[in-house]
């Protein structure tokens, strides 16, 4: 009897797993292709049951206004339940709630906590706002190195932005050694990717070289782009 009782109960509780990953491939479906009402709708009662994927969703939802009144609160709120959990987006989201101030009280020391925690998993976000605190002195010491070291971490998962910043600093030599060629070949990188300080920066690098540095460098881009960021630099 004991025994048909555990069977049983192992039994109900699969079946509940498996329903409850169906609905959340559901109601992450229903996200993805901009049915909020349905992924609402199942999304949230996972949420409720403390599913940290559930609960980032509907942390977007609140954030961006998706399905539901923007809600920067909201957005904390679930966020801060997925983060708890360690859900690297939901604590790079956290981070940037903190730097910006949206919905929680502006604060660089938790905003630079919670991008670390995010980076150390390898999220690619975490790691260029990371760089940037460092490079900018906001919630640590201002540290180049480690500025350049978190850049380089995004940059190699194709952050445009942090391979703007690591350009940067190779153009004035700040944490990294002064290189014109791979400020160049990062800001081209950068470019391509979608941020428009790139275009900007690239025209500034290559008034300081010679047009065989500037080829050099578009070459290094060319490599570094198609090997999927395997082999960026010398």
């Amino acid at each position: 009897m004991k025994a048909t009782l555990t069977a049983l109960t192992i039994a109900a509780t699969m079946i509940a797993s498996i329903a409850s990953a169906q609905d959340l491939q559901k109601g992450l479906l229903a996200y993805l292709t901009g049915d909020y009402a349905t992924a609402l709708q199942e999304l949230k009662p996972l949420a409720d049951q403390g599913d940290p994927t559930s609960q980032q969703s509907l942390g977007a939802m609140y954030y961006f206004g998706e399905g539901v009144r923007q809600d920067y609160d909201q957005a904390a709120t679930w966020y801060r339940l997925a983060a708890d959990q360690g859900d690297a987006a939901s604590q790079a989201a956290l981070g940037v709630m903190y730097q910006l101030g949206e919905g929680v009280s502006q604060d660089y020391g938790q905003a630079a906590s919670w991008y670390r925690l995010a980076a150390e998993q390898g999220d690619a976000l975490a790691q260029g706002r990371l760089g940037y605190m460092y490079d900018a002195g906001m919630g640590f010491s201002q540290d180049y190195a480690q500025a350049a070291t978190w850049y380089r971490l995004a940059a190699d998962q194709g952050d445009a932005d942090a391979q703007f910043g690591l350009a940067i600093l190779h153009l004035q030599g700040q944490g990294v050694l002064k290189d014109n060629v791979m400020a160049y070949m990062w800001l081209n990188i950068s470019a391509a990717n979608g941020n428009e300080n790139g275009v900007r920066g690239r025209e500034l690098a290559a008034s300081l070289m010679t047009a065989e540095d500037v080829s050099k460098a578009q070459q290094m881009a060319r490599d570094c782009m198609s090997s999927g960021y395997q082999n960026c630099g010398y």
